[in-house]
């Protein structure tokens, strides 16, 4: 007849909870584990580095898939650290060039729009513990990038133009203030740039316009104006008056005391 005791109970308890535990480990640790992808936007003949982070120090080996599945078809390469060789080339690994490294990383030389996909690497621990994690890789070709470049292109110049019709519109509106202030600032009549008056009173009887301005040299006034012919400046100097002689003292009164009687001779008595 069988009994039952604690100690049997203990036992079976302490079974389950490592287990347990032994089960939810792995889970934990492929939680820890994940890809780093060096460039972020792969572009084509760029290499391109798939580093592996949360790695443990008890990692056996490492396997690298190209897909969706992780399968026979679809494994790039094996790295177990500690052998001579320690990578082993796969069936999808075909014509790329692919360095691994301890650590499990991983590096894609000369990166191709073909080599696209889903990367997935499983790192082993031991038979009943294996950390997996995995990545989406698009490397962009040739055509995609340059139709990037148009993009950025106009974007540059509509800012450069932008600027230069900005700044051109405030040398504008400064020059604009300055000639303002400088008209406001004239005075109104100037003495050293003021025209004479020009005489257009119609009693003149001439319909011409004249403008008075100063002359530069002295003129000689002209002997007569009613004569006509030579312009008055061709006119020789009239010679200078005779010098006459000083008259006596007494002069004026000789003249009442001895009249001159040709003058009174002239007159005609009338009857």
């Amino acid at each position: 007849m069988e009994t039952w005791t604690p100690l049997g109970c203990f036992s079976k308890g302490l079974l389950f909870s490592a287990l347990f535990l032994a089960l939810e480990l792995p889970q934990g640790s492929q939680a820890a584990l994940h890809i780093e992808m060096i460039p972020e936007q792969p572009q084509k003949n760029q290499d391109l580095l798939l580093s592996l982070h949360g790695v443990p120090s008890t990692a056996q080996d490492f396997i690298w898939y190209l897909g969706e599945e992780a399968s026979g078809g679809t494994r790039l390469f094996s790295y177990i650290p500690g052998l001579p060789r320690p990578q082993r080339d796969g069936s999808a690994m075909g014509q790329r060039d692919i360095v691994g490294f301890p650590n499990g990383s991983m590096l894609l030389r000369n990166a191709q729009p073909s080599d696209s996909g889903t990367y997935q690497v499983a790192a082993t621990m031991n038979p009943a513990w294996t950390m997996k994690a995995k990545i989406d890789v698009q490397v962009a070709g040739a055509r995609e990038v340059s139709s990037l470049l148009p993009v950025h292109a106009g974007i540059t110049v509509a800012i450069i133009i932008g600027s230069l019709a900005i700044g051109s519109l405030l040398v504008c509106g400064i020059a604009y203030v300055l000639v303002t202030r400088s008209r406001k600032g004239r005075s109104p009549r100037n003495p050293a740039t003021e025209k004479p008056e020009v005489n257009l009173s119609p009693e003149s009887g001439d319909s011409n316009i004249y403008e008075v301005m100063p002359s530069p040299v002295f003129l000689v006034s002209p002997i007569s104006d009613t004569e006509q012919g030579s312009p008055p400046m061709s006119q020789p100097l009239p010679p200078p008056p005779a010098s006459q002689e000083p008259e006596p003292e007494h002069q004026h009164y000789q003249d009442l005391l001895n009249p001159d009687p040709a003058p009174y001779c002239q007159l005609v008595p009338t009857s």
